[in-house]
């Protein structure tokens, strides 16, 4: 195949390792008729594999030089290209028109990985999972433990609507362009509906975002004028701790508290 050369304005490394490409899609271990979408197929080296596993796949792709060459990979309506920013796209719709909720698998370019993780899950209803080939210092992140270095707001945020879990390390050299830095492979599967969520998840949102604006500070220093040290009692939190020894319902429970306290209506 003739190789397309990588713009740096949409951050691409191509994955030219073909065993890589297969460890992922056994760890995706696809049945048939699941309704998957991969994001940013690039040279197309995870969508052959998956083709060979799926009866139909929808991928969306933000360069268009690199359309005619995916679309030479499979006839028919097996392989549809969505030529469309990730970053805008409408899952939920996707998700309805493929009458189930979505997997969706990607080589995300570094530079919108955050956003576009919080993009999705905006649209979390239309997910079921979500495997991500990832800067390894965000899988690290992302799957961080209370009380690790790595733990922070992105682990929160994450870990309240996931199980997150690091599959595999990437070394730079399964890419072209070969990447400064290491890669690694997460799972995310989208928690029960049933499972705990705060009452209001703006303010949830923001008493984390808070906490670790300055996690070198104790939760009283930190939240305050947010949250009154009684609200962190109530919520049998002590209010000397720093924000990077609460688990994720700790903060559901603080949080709650400062909508309960503060008179702000929950979300409907």
């Amino acid at each position: 195949m003739e190789r397309h050369r990588p713009r740096k304005r949409f951050g691409q490394n191509f994955l030219r390792d073909g065993n890589i490409a297969r460890k992922i899609r056994d760890s995706l271990a696809p049945d048939p008729a699941d309704p998957m979408v991969e994001i940013g197929p690039g040279e197309g080296a995870l969508t052959r594999l998956l083709l060979e596993r799926l009866e139909r796949l929808d991928a969306i792709e933000l360069d268009r030089d690199l359309i005619p060459t995916l679309e030479g990979l499979a006839g028919g309506e097996r392989l549809r290209i969505h030529a469309a920013d990730a970053l805008a796209f409408d899952f939920r719709a996707l998700a309805a028109e493929r009458g189930g909720r979505l997997r969706v698998v990607g080589n995300l370019p570094y530079n919108i990985s955050t956003p576009l993780l919080f993009h999705l899950l905006d649209q979390r209803e239309a997910l079921a999972d979500m495997h991500f080939m990832l800067q390894r210092e965000v899988v690290d992140r992302l799957a961080a433990a209370p009380g690790t270095k790595a733990y922070g707001r992105l682990s929160v945020m994450t870990q309240l609507d996931c199980a997150v879990t690091s599959l595999f390390r990437v070394p730079p050299g399964a890419f072209y362009p070969v990447p400064q830095v290491e890669s690694a492979v997460v799972r995310l599967r989208l928690r029960p509906e049933d499972a705990p969520r705060p009452r209001d998840r703006t303010r949830f949102a923001e008493v984390v975002t808070r906490a670790f604006q300055a996690r070198r500070k104790t939760l009283r220093n930190a939240l305050r004028g947010l949250c009154d040290p009684s609200y962190l009692e109530a919520a049998d939190i002590d209010p000397q701790l720093r924000a990077e020894s609460l688990a994720v319902e700790d903060f559901i429970r603080l949080a709650d508290r400062v909508t309960e306290g503060a008179g702000w209506p929950a979300e409907s």
